[in-house]
């Protein structure tokens, strides 16, 4: 099949027949809300985007979001520091032999580029072997990397003491241990940000902890706020506080979308470090995020700290 390729330089220049692709992108890291977050606030100062929209006669069958790193330079995903999940979106129900027509066009468009990195893409993704086959059809020589790795648990049906007992056992009694001694603590306060008017709030708590954190400065200052307010506006936040004595010890910024919560950042003040104030917050938040809302599956998000692997019983390859 005949593919043609287009590209578009933001969002706003992308023609209405991508908006069937954008509104089913499967997950946070497809969808409008995540793209005008990496455009406005998680792009280095010499990347440009390049939306590339594929069409088979004058249907919209692909959108392939790229970044190039300079004018003219090199390509690679349109991915940050922060992407948990990359992939190209597909028109549902695109047969395989077109989706190889698709990524074989991509490959071409590619050659003469130098190395083109496609990162954080899953294992499983639907995509990805029509993604090798095209780059191979097109002459490009493909291969695969491990990126990072990513720790998941099904909870499905599972309340916060069914989750619990999952636990190792040194876990369980360290997790029930630090969560009766934080309840005994009459100054000290949990909550769950998900909206206005308390966003703004606790966007201001978020960044002060992380300043008093261990954490690296942000490579983008402003990407974390700025997609607080995107998934709060989708209503997908949850933002998770603990204080003590009204000053915020610990915050973690997590998203629930479709049955799963992902945690995408947290932090907490090594100053109150013997309260265990990251533990505190992660079995606050679970707990809620059982009991509350019946949550289908918990994920980590992105890279493989050690403290995941007794939260999370799972590891899938990026």
């Amino acid at each position: 099949m005949t593919v043609r390729l287009q590209e578009y330089a933001t969002l706003d220049a992308l023609p209405s027949a991508a908006e069937p692709l954008l509104a089913s992108a499967p997950n946070l890291f497809s969808s409008l809300a995540w793209w005008r977050t990496v455009l406005g606030c998680g792009l280095p100062p010499a990347a440009q985007p390049c939306f590339l929209l594929s069409a088979i006669g004058v249907a919209a069958v692909a959108l392939i979001p790229l970044r190039r790193d300079a004018p003219g330079g090199r390509l690679s995903s349109l991915t940050t520091p922060y992407t948990c999940r990359y992939e190209p979106l597909l028109v549902p129900g695109l047969a395989p032999a077109a989706q190889v027509d698709v990524f074989a066009a991509l490959g071409r468009f590619c050659r003469g580029r130098g190395t083109t990195r496609f990162d954080a893409l899953a294992e499983d993704c639907p995509a990805l072997p029509a993604m090798i086959r095209g780059a191979r059809a097109a002459g490009l020589a493909a291969v695969r990397f491990a990126h990072f790795g990513n720790w998941h648990e099904d909870v499905a049906g599972l309340d916060w003491a069914g989750y619990l007992g999952r636990r190792p056992g040194a876990l369980r009694e360290t997790i029930r241990r630090k969560l009766r001694r934080a309840e005994r603590k009459t100054e000290a306060a949990f909550a769950i940000v998900t909206a206005p008017p308390e966003l703004e709030a606790g966007i201001a708590a978020f960044e002060q902890v992380y300043a008093r954190s261990w954490k690296e400065p942000e490579p983008f200052p402003q990407f974390n706020a700025a997609l607080m307010r995107e998934t709060a506006a989708a209503g997908l936040l949850r933002l998770g506080l603990w204080r003590i004595g009204g000053v915020p010890v610990a915050v973690q910024l997590w998203v629930v979308e479709a049955g799963t919560a992902t945690v995408l950042k947290l932090a907490h003040d090594e100053a109150f470090q013997a309260d265990s104030p990251g533990t505190v917050l992660t079995a606050f938040m679970l707990r809620h995020l059982l009991d509350r809302e019946s949550v289908a599956a918990i994920d980590f998000g992105r890279g493989g700290g050690a403290y995941k692997q007794g939260w999370a019983a799972h590891r899938r390859q990026r």
